[in-house]
């Protein structure tokens, strides 16, 4: 039987520490393999294969960055026909009023403008930045040393499999370090 919300509340997952990169990438394997879908690796060095085995394979910022340089595109072009055309037309050296060639540079330039801005909002909003505090930090040992040497992997409370005892059970298995409970 699984919890509440409310037998949850106040917690926000459990956290199992492995002494090297290869236990968590199959402890992260097995968590994914028995179902656990919201959970989180921590390690200080980049791991390969890692993100596939908690399950990240899709992001969205690409998606951000190119709707963010279509519109700069489609809004600078927009932007400098209107002035040419309808608001402030000027007869330059005979040339027809929509010479789009004269537009490419800005055009260019909004297009790059914009993409970079999303990217940067898109990137800040998805990661759920800026964030000057994160539960994880209550654990005393990924605090002194997630960064230095050690390897952790935390289920979720919000997990739809997620049960306190069964997780915790489920992640001593594993043959952890360590397994400790995440307090919000």
């Amino acid at each position: 039987m699984t919890e509440t919300f409310q037998d949850r509340h106040g917690l926000h997952g459990i956290m199992a520490r492995f002494a090297d990169p290869e236990q968590l990438l199959e402890a992260a394997n097995r968590a994914y393999g028995a179902g656990y879908r919201k959970m989180d690796a921590y390690t200080p060095m980049p791991i390969e294969g890692l993100a596939e085995a908690i399950g990240f394979t899709r992001h969205w910022v690409s998606l951000v960055v190119l709707m963010g340089g279509l519109a700069g595109c489609v809004g600078g072009f927009g932007l400098l026909w209107w002035i040419a055309v309808i608001a402030y037309p000027h007869n330059v050296g005979g040339r027809p009023f929509d010479s789009w060639p004269m537009f490419v540079p800005i055009t260019f330039e909004c297009t790059v403008l914009l993409a970079a801005l999303s990217s940067v909002v898109g990137m800040l909003a998805m990661n759920k930045l800026p964030m000057p505090y994160h539960p994880v930090f209550n654990v005393q040992s990924f605090a002194e040393r997630a960064s230095v040497d050690r390897f952790f992997l935390c289920i979720e409370s919000d997990d739809p499999k997620f049960d306190r005892a069964q997780t915790r059970a489920f992640l001593e298995q594993l043959d952890p370090e360590e397994v400790s409970e995440v307090e919000k």
